[in-house]
């Protein structure tokens, strides 16, 4: 039989038993345990780190987005979002919350460039530990497992809070908000960003895009998203609230993301080989929620909200 029809026979094999496992949707979201399991999941098979490097995050290609190295516009994301929220003016040694740090990516970026003494606080124990490990000995960053919503952690005892896509995960915005906001001293910045919903008061959804929505809130263990304008009202209106919120939308500079995720497998493809059979299966199961991803935000289902808050 021809080579080619063994390779068509295997790309067809592992592409149907990818589409099967997502149309399994069993990473919906649950409770804060569904969302640990999910991310202990996807750190211990090593394939995003594999893929995407250490920051699990969009990136920043620019305002108008131009082409760039994926990798490189991850680190780009978070010199930007410290310049524009104002972290970049704070003194050294100043303590920062990242909630939500993944495997340190950004943790280590505040730490090592700004000189900032960085506590990273995420629901996946796997993360804790693998952030620790990328972690170099002496750097001022450390990382523990905690839950958001619930920060075991004084009130103000924070010159900054940072946040990059982990409110999706929350089930309760207000909390959420709540929470980032007593952590933060007086005066401190806080510097989130977040993928959002476009808001009702914009338009109701189309029962196409009630569908797409569906498939983005169960594939990847979301409760709901907030509109930005939710969101900005959420820290608004909290009891600890200590300065005025600003919010912009960077949907434009980070859309290069979603097709940059897919490419890297192809660009990287000893990355995923390297894993075995199971990773290039797993792989093709995040396929289809990227694209949904990439249509949401291109077509104004979605958009990327960054928010700040400083005196």
């Amino acid at each position: 039989m021809d080579v080619w029809v063994w390779i068509l026979i295997l790309a067809g094999t592992t592409l149907a038993s990818a589409v099967l496992i997502w149309t399994q949707r069993d990473r919906r979201y649950k409770s804060s345990a569904s969302v640990a399991s999910a991310y202990d999941a996807w750190t211990n098979d090593q394939l995003l780190e594999r893929l995407w490097g250490e920051h699990v995050h969009l990136g920043y290609y620019g305002k108008p987005p131009s082409p760039r190295d994926f990798r490189a516009a991850k680190q780009d994301f978070v010199h930007e979002l410290v310049k524009w929220s104002g972290l970049a003016k704070l003194p050294r040694g100043s303590r920062v919350l990242d909630v939500g740090c993944g495997i340190g990516g950004s943790a280590r970026i505040l730490a090592r460039d700004y000189n900032f003494d960085v506590l990273g606080i995420t629901i996946s124990p796997a993360q804790v530990k693998r952030a620790s490990q990328l972690t170099p000995e002496g750097m001022t960053c450390q990382f523990q497992v905690m839950d958001a919503l619930d920060l075991k952690l004084a009130k103000g005892s924070f010159d900054a809070v940072w946040s990059v896509e982990a409110g999706p995960h929350m089930p309760d915005k207000q909390r959420y908000a709540d929470e980032l906001l007593r952590v933060l001293r007086p005066k401190g910045v806080l510097a989130v960003a977040d993928w959002n919903r476009r808001d009702y008061e914009d338009g109701e959804m189309t029962n196409l895009e009630r569908w797409v929505m569906r498939q983005l809130l169960d594939q990847w263990a979301h409760p709901e998203f907030a509109s930005i304008k939710g969101f900005r009202r959420n820290l608004l209106h909290s009891p600890f609230a200590c300065g005025p919120v600003e919010s912009d939308d960077w949907t434009r500079s980070i859309l290069p993301s979603w097709n940059d995720s897919i490419l890297e497998g192809f660009r990287r493809p000893g990355a995923v080989l390297g894993l075995g059979p199971a990773a290039v299966i797993k792989g093709f199961r995040e396929i289809p929620t990227i694209l949904l991803m990439r249509w949401a935000f291109a077509h104004g289902l979605m958009q990327f909200g960054v928010f700040r808050s400083r005196d």
